[in-house]
C-alpha cells in the first residue's frame, strides 16, 4: 500500500500541470499521483499518459467523460490505494521540504499504533502581482508536533479556516463518511472539507508552508465576476451544507461551533457575491437563501442572523446593502479573490 495518495483534478489543465506534477514526483515510491483528467480537449489527456509511461509505480492516469471539479474528486478517492489522500489543482503545487516533513511525519504515524484521521498544514496564497504572500497558518489554534484531538483545539478565530489545501485525509475516513461530491458543480472543495469533520477524532498540525495556491488566471473559478457568473453553484453548495448535517446534534462543542463558523463564512460569501453583482434577481436569490435557511431551521436561521455578519448582510435598502459590502473583506480572505 502507497503512504499517500494525491489527485490532481485536470481540465485543459496543459499550460500549468507539470508544474504540479513535478512539485510532487519528489514524493517518490511513498505516493502515487492519480492525474484525472476530467474530459480534456487541449493536451491534458496525452501529458498525464506520458507520466504514468515514464513514472509507472507513481503516476497514474485516470480518464474520464468531464463531470467538473467534484467528479474528479470522486474519481481519485475511487481509485486511492494510499493510506492517506491529498487534493492538489493541477494549477497549484507544493513545496518540496514541506512536502518531506509531511511524508516523514506520516511514515512514522503509520508505522505506530495510532490512527491519524487528518494531517493539517499550512498554505500560502500565491496571488499573481503580490509582493507578499499571505499565509493561512494554525499556529494560535492548533496543537503542534503530535496528535491530537477536537478538545485539544484553542479558539479559531474569524477568516481562520481548514480549506482543502490545508488538509490530508485518512483515504478510508472519506469512503467511511459517504462523500460524493456533486458532478458540474464549482466550490466542492468546501464540501470535501466540511463533510468529513464529524468522522474525524484525531488530528496532527505540522507548521510547514506546504501547499502553495495559485490566484491569478482570469478564467479562475474565485475570480469574484466568475464566481457571480456561477453564485448558483455557490448556492447548491450552500444549501448542501445545510441540509448535509444538524449542527446542533454535533457532540463536541469546539467541533460544533467551528462547524457553525464554516457554513457562517460561505453563507457570507454566498450573501456578498448577490448583493455585489447588485441585479433584482440576485437580490431575490439572496432573500430565497435566506428564507430556506429559514425554513430548514430556524434556530440556524437565527444563529446566522445574529453572527458576526448576519445583521449587517440583512439590514434594508440601499445603505444596508452599502454596509455589508464591509462582510466582503473577510469573503476575501477566505477566497483570496482575484
Amino acid at each position: 500500500m502507497k503512504l499517500l495518495s494525491i489527485a490532481i483534478p485536470c481540465y485543459n489543465s496543459e499550460e500549468y500541470m507539470e508544474r504540479c506534477i513535478e512539485s510532487l514526483l519528489p514524493g517518490g515510491e511513498d505516493v502515487e499521483i492519480i492525474i484525472v483528467d476530467d474530459g480534456s480537449w487541449d493536451l491534458t489527456p496525452q501529458i498525464a499518459d506520458s507520466y504514468e509511461k515514464k513514472y509507472p509505480s507513481i503516476v497514474k492516469a485516470v480518464h474520464q467523460e468531464n463531470g467538473g471539479h467534484g467528479e474528479a474528486v470522486n474519481a481519485g478517492i475511487r481509485n486511492a490505494q494510499g493510506l492517506y489522500f491529498k487534493v492538489v489543482d493541477s494549477d497549484d503545487w507544493v513545496d518540496g521540504e514541506s512536502y518531506q516533513k509531511i511524508l516523514q511525519t506520516l511514515k512514522e504515524i503509520a508505522a505506530s499504533d495510532a490512527t491519524l484521521d487528518m494531517l493539517i498544514s499550512n498554505f500560502v496564497y500565491e496571488k499573481q502581482g503580490a509582493k507578499h504572500k499571505k499565509v493561512m497558518k494554525y499556529t494560535s489554534s492548533l496543537v503542534q508536533d503530535k496528535i491530537f484531538t477536537w478538545t485539544d483545539v484553542r479558539h479559531m478565530r474569524k477568516g481562520q479556516y481548514l480549506l482543502m489545501h490545508s488538509v490530508i485525509y485518512r483515504t478510508k475516513l472519506l469512503r467511511d463518511c459517504g462523500l460524493h461530491l456533486p458532478e458540474h458543480t464549482f466550490y466542492v472543495d468546501n464540501l470535501y472539507v466540511y463533510t468529513p469533520l464529524p468522522y474525524v477524532k484525531t488530528m496532527y498540525y505540522l507548521d510547514v508552508d506546504f501547499y502553495r495556491y495559485y490566484i491569478g488566471r482570469g478564467d479562475q473559478s474565485v475570480n469574484e465576476s466568475v464566481m457571480i457568473q456561477r453564485i448558483d453553484q455557490q448556492i447548491k453548495v450552500n444549501k448542501i451544507m445545510i441540509d448535509t448535517y444538524d449542527l446542533w446534534k454535533i457532540p463536541n462543542k469546539k467541533l460544533r461551533k467551528y462547524m457553525f463558523n464554516y457554513l457562517e463564512i460561505i453563507t457570507v460569501i454566498s450573501t456578498v457575491l448577490l448583493i455585489r453583482s447588485g441585479t433584482k434577481e440576485n437580490l431575490e436569490k439572496k432573500r430565497e437563501l435566506w428564507s430556506y435557511i429559514k425554513q430548514k431551521d430556524i434556530r440556524l436561521f437565527h444563529h446566522l442572523r445574529n453572527g458576526i455578519m448576519g445583521n449587517t448582510m440583512n439590514l434594508p435598502g440601499r445603505s444596508g446593502r452599502k454596509i455589508s459590502i464591509a462582510a466582503y473583506k473577510i469573503a476575501q480572505k477566505v477566497v483570496g479573490f482575484n
